[in-house]
């Protein structure tokens, strides 16, 4: 039986979701709340921390080759 949340990623490697979902992937807050300029600069260099659909910490393992992060709910992204 699929659940809600079989379906692909809700976010693309290396992509920096603030507009399209509810949450910043770097600090965690609501996208709708402040600018998140720096969140967007910042993560041009570092690995998304949090999920930006359900706000949970991501499980991020980085390597000389790039990174991959996963969230307990939605599964793993990488670069």
């Amino acid at each position: 039986m699929a659940g809600p949340h079989d379906g692909p990623s809700p976010y693309g490697a290396g992509a920096v979701q603030v507009a399209s979902v509810g949450y910043c992937d770097r600090c965690g807050e609501p996208a709708a709340t402040g600018s998140h300029d720096r969140c967007a600069a910042a993560r041009a260099l570092e690995p998304p921390r949090y999920c930006p659909t359900c706000r949970r910490r991501l499980v991020v393992q980085v390597v000389p080759t790039g990174w991959t992060a996963r969230c307990a709910e939605h599964g793993v992204t990488a670069s």
